[in-house]
């Protein structure tokens, strides 16, 4: 299991549809965002360092899984609990868990990859060994 962190959003207006229920896209949005506060908090350098240093330029999502609990609105404050259950060889799996107080609002499942580019095609990219360094930083 690796570390937990939490990244605190307050919903905004502008987050929400006409019947003030937070639009869904803004969900995985937050999410990006605190998948990103992940490796910060663990320590991990700008993903523009990273690509300099080891060639990461970054954690592309390849498959999500989310389930939908409660609705939020403008003024409630949630916090995304994020945590990397599983590590494989060339993807790992980060899981959301975004709660306001002690409601369960939405859980998430999305399988990473480190990018890297490909020598034959610097504008395409390929999934990357697990780094070491990364991995001792978050666990």
């Amino acid at each position: 299991m690796s570390k937990q962190i939490t990244h605190t959003i307050r919903v905004e207006f502008g987050d929400c549809d006409p019947a003030r229920i937070v639009w869904f896209p803004n969900f995985f949005r937050w999410i990006d965002a605190a998948s990103r506060n992940f490796f910060v908090q663990c320590g991990v350098p700008s993903w523009q360092e990273t690509e300099k240093t080891i060639g990461v330029i970054g954690t592309p999502l390849v498959d999500t899984h989310s389930r939908f609990l409660r609705t939020a609105t403008y003024g409630d404050v949630l916090d995304i609990q994020v945590t990397i259950p599983e590590w494989r060889e060339k993807s790992f799996v980060q899981r959301y868990r975004i709660m306001r107080d002690s409601d369960l609002i939405m859980e998430c499942d999305e399988v990473r990859i480190f990018a890297g580019r490909r020598a034959d095609n610097p504008e395409a990219i390929r999934a990357l060994p697990i780094p070491p360094e990364i991995r001792a930083l978050c666990e």
